[in-house]
């Protein structure tokens, strides 16, 4: 049965964790039977891994972006993905009355301005992943309809050939992982790094691999340059193999506004250290599903990873208890939430 034209905006550069969850939602609705168009920039990565999708229609478009406005008179619901779709959306309703959510990811500060205000209370509903980024907008008004839903873990899969190999490759290694943009700003790599300098000390066999780049990446490797415990692996397609070699994921952020890679480390069983700060506390609740440090804190990151490689009892913990609410987090959950968002909005 065809359903309802949900038009989604995302003109984000590259593909990160608000993309891979507009991904995720995308190909649920598909199978749902929603008709669906997503407007991008030129050269998206999200346009490219979403082709062949059913019923989906991807425009790639210029800026400015509002020169394409009368492209989008035909929809149903927009739904924006990310902050400049948000401008957009506010800007093809004041044209088109056509009805607009937001999904927010992240827990930056927003500006108290009047084109803000009006961006957020002019949405039908304002979507947020944690009670951090509910905060933040409930500074900027009380006239915000906002619903909290949490992204979902990724349909990551597994190639067990290069999984047996990457064992190998890291053989009688305990292997801490972290995966993230290197941007110390945001993801706060840099006290993970210090900390593993006394780690390589005390726990010689305890090793680092970072997934990801990112401007800080050559900084990084200065900072590392005297060490051995480290490896810089790059991006990778491949994250599921290496969540599987994993020992302990440490997550440092500075600020976040979920951290959606931690459900798919929880979904594998692997504990958990990160930061106290955004909506990491939504998810993790120290001593009982993972262990939370304060952030900018290499001396707690450093004891947090003691205690795990210690105690393989509490590991074990943990782990299971992270593990027994994931379903919650799956993306069929997230679309069933989504799904009652645009339901609403259409019998009004």
């Amino acid at each position: 049965m065809q359903r309802n034209f949900i038009t989604h905006l995302n003109f984000a550069k590259g593909f990160r964790g608000g993309e891979r969850q507009t991904l995720l939602l995308i190909e649920e609705l598909s199978k749902r039977g929603y008709r669906q168009k997503i407007f991008t920039r030129v050269n998206s990565t999200l346009a490219k891994r979403l082709i062949n999708i059913e019923n989906l229609e991807i425009i790639k478009i210029k800026k400015p972006y509002i020169f394409n406005i009368s492209l989008f008179k035909n929809s149903n619901i927009l739904h924006a993905h990310e902050t400049k779709a948000a401008q957009v959306a506010y800007l093809v309703n004041l044209f088109y009355k056509i009805p607009y959510i937001i999904t927010r990811r992240v827990d930056n500060s927003i500006k108290n301005n009047f084109f803000n205000k009006q961006i957020y209370e002019n949405s039908s509903y304002t979507i947020v992943l944690s009670r951090a980024i509910k905060n933040k907008l409930d500074k900027i008004s009380k006239n915000i309809n906002i619903q909290i839903i949490p992204s979902a873990y990724s349909k990551l899969t597994i190639d067990q050939k290069e999984s047996i190999n990457l064992k190998k490759r890291f053989k009688d290694k305990f292997i801490i992982g972290n995966i993230g943009e290197l941007d110390n700003t945001h993801k706060g790599q840099y006290y993970l790094i210090e900390a593993m300098k006394k780690l390589q000390i005390n726990y010689p066999n305890i090793h680092l691999i970072l997934l990801g780049k990112g401007k800080d990446e050559l900084r990084y490797k200065e900072q590392s340059n005297q060490l051995s415990n480290i490896t810089f692996e790059g991006f990778v397609d491949n994250v599921k193999d290496y969540i599987q070699i994993f020992d302990i994921f440490v997550f440092p952020s500075l600020n976040e506004g979920l951290g959606s890679i931690l459900f798919d480390i929880m979904q594998a069983k692997v504990p958990i250290i990160a930061s106290n700060v955004g909506g990491i506390p939504d998810i993790i609740q120290s001593n009982k599903n993972g262990i939370l440090v304060e952030s900018k804190d290499s001396d707690a990151i450093y004891y947090a990873i003691e205690n795990l490689y210690l105690d393989q009892n509490l590991r074990l913990k943990i782990s299971q208890e992270a593990y027994k609410d994931i379903e919650n987090f799956s993306y069929i959950k997230m679309c069933d939430r989504y799904e009652n968002i645009y339901n609403k909005i259409t019998v009004q």
